[in-house]
């Protein structure tokens, strides 16, 4: 099964968030948890993913920025 996160869906959403947080090394997993983002944002969050998935480590600044513009995304 491919998956084509250029659509906007839910499942794309939990993937993308997954994939993140793994690529980040989150402790604390609570910033990706589904509930705090919806389908509005997708194209932000789908634009952070393809940065963040572009890199094949990242040093702890760069996490703390990619984080840092999750909260600015993520529903208040």
């Amino acid at each position: 099964m491919t998956i084509d996160l250029q659509v906007a869906s839910r499942e794309n959403l939990l993937f993308i968030l997954d994939k993140m947080a793994e690529k980040l090394a989150a402790a604390n997993r609570l910033i990706f948890d589904e509930k705090f983002y919806s389908l509005d944002q997708y194209d932000d969050l789908k634009f952070l993913y393809d940065h963040i998935m572009k890199f094949d480590k990242l040093s702890a600044a760069e996490v703390e920025a990619f984080v840092n513009e999750l909260q600015l995304i993520r529903k208040k």
